[in-house]
């Protein structure tokens, strides 16, 4: 059969592009089928410090009384001064309240590790819902001392439709396939979710300058602090893990503008850190780390050569191909998820709309890098502009949303 050139030049390199990527997942894959757990009964007493904003009072009910279902030595609940809803649904727990006027994330839980009275620390989102033997299983790994810090397993909590579909999804390859590797070649996992992460307290103290005082070619950092914790622990000499059997809930957007946003906000952090890590010496310790911040930077890219052909074969109206090609991404999706859909087998009928979704992540991933320097939080009054960190004010605080009022230094050596 004689086909257009077009074929031959578009069809060409998409088929080679295919063979990588299916040898570079099954580097991934098979060494996150031999993934397991640690299993021990070591056990250390923890403090859970939770930097809280605004958070909706059902939730972050529900989430302290988790805490406190894993008998945890102290939760420590550093609270935005004014927030005072959450201030009033704390009280109501046997926790210890840290009010602080300093905005931003990243003080917030420097103030609560500098608080905690035990050798470890868990790291919490103010929605993050934990089973009940979460406390348990995280303590496992720490038996060996060369970890520093230890993730958990994410779940999607309370929203539905196909976004908290989506989000599932690619939270399971997540656990199963990256950071299971990642865990079991190097004990370095890449990044250790800011849900739920496990530190130790005096490995925090070791590199609390470096992280209040990150910058990116001279700006100020203020997200991104999940991944600059991993990466300093790392870079300090000690090992990451991820603990499967410590399961987590957390809520997710529902909306695609907020979807959107907080993607983009990630991409711009993961672009930031990797590309700072892969310049430095300590990255090529881990060398299966390094690869995996490599073929992940590439893979924003290369994946677009799948809907470039799509295109062109629809406008080319040729249907059998295009046919072809999305029964292709059906079926080999599909078994990259196999994990996945043996615990949601509804799932196998989102595996397109993951693969568009793929798509947009792309391009959002190019947007990132093209923006990389901007620095703002979605959900926190505070950024970064014209080099100076500044307070943003919501409308629901009665300033228009775009105005900023200058935020007060906050030294890292000052007492908290």
């Amino acid at each position: 059969m004689n086909l257009p050139a077009y074929y031959y030049v578009l069809g060409t390199p998409l088929g080679v592009l295919g063979l990588i990527r299916w040898a570079t997942w099954l580097v991934r894959r098979i060494p996150a089928v031999l993934y397991k757990p640690v299993v021990n009964n070591y056990r250390l007493p923890m403090s859970i410090v939770v930097p809280t904003y605004q958070e909706d009072p059902e939730i972050f009910a529900m989430a302290i009384e988790s805490w406190l279902a894993n008998r945890v030595a102290e939760v420590i609940l550093v609270i935005d001064a004014s927030d005072t809803t959450c201030q009033e649904i704390a009280r109501r727990y046997p926790v210890r309240i840290v009010i602080t006027d300093v905005p931003g994330k990243r003080d917030a839980l420097r103030r609560g590790w500098r608080a905690a009275r035990t050798e470890l620390v868990a790291l919490v989102d103010s929605d993050t819902i934990w089973a009940p033997d979460v406390a348990a299983e995280v303590c496992k790994p720490f038996a060996d001392p060369r970890i520093g810090g230890v993730g958990t397993r994410q779940c999607v909590y309370g929203t539905k439709g196909f976004l908290a579909r989506i989000t599932d999804m690619f939270l399971d390859n997540r656990y199963f396939d990256e950071n299971a590797s990642q865990t079991l070649l190097g004990q370095a996992v890449a990044c250790l979710s800011g849900r739920t992460a496990i530190y130790r307290r005096s490995l925090l103290l070791e590199i609390e300058a470096e992280f209040m005082e990150e910058k990116f070619w001279g700006i100020p950092c203020l997200s991104g602090d999940d991944k600059r914790l991993t990466t300093l622990t790392l870079e300090h000499g000690y090992l990451t893990y991820m603990q499967r059997t410590a399961v987590v809930w957390s809520t997710f957007p529902d909306k695609w503008s907020i979807f959107f946003k907080q993607r983009v906000r990630w991409a711009r952090n993961t672009w930031r850190s990797d590309m700072r890590a892969l310049s430095k010496p300590w990255i090529w310790k881990h060398p299966f780390l390094a690869y995996t911040m490599i073929d992940k930077a590439l893979s924003g890219f290369t994946v677009l050569l799948g809907p470039i052909f799509l295109v062109t074969a629809l406008i080319a109206q040729e249907w059998i191909v295009a046919a072809i090609l999305v029964s292709w991404w059906q079926i080999s999706r599909a078994a990259k998820f196999l994990p996945h859909i043996v615990r949601r087998p509804s799932s196998f009928f989102f595996v397109l709309g993951y693969v568009v979704v793929s798509w947009l992540m792309a391009l959002i991933k190019i947007r990132a890098l093209m923006t990389i320097r901007y620095q703002k939080w979605g959900t926190r009054q505070v950024a970064v502009e014209n080099g100076q960190v500044v307070r943003t004010a919501g409308a629901g605080g009665g300033i228009e949303d775009d105005a900023t009022i200058p935020m007060r230094v906050v030294g890292v050596g000052r007492a908290a």
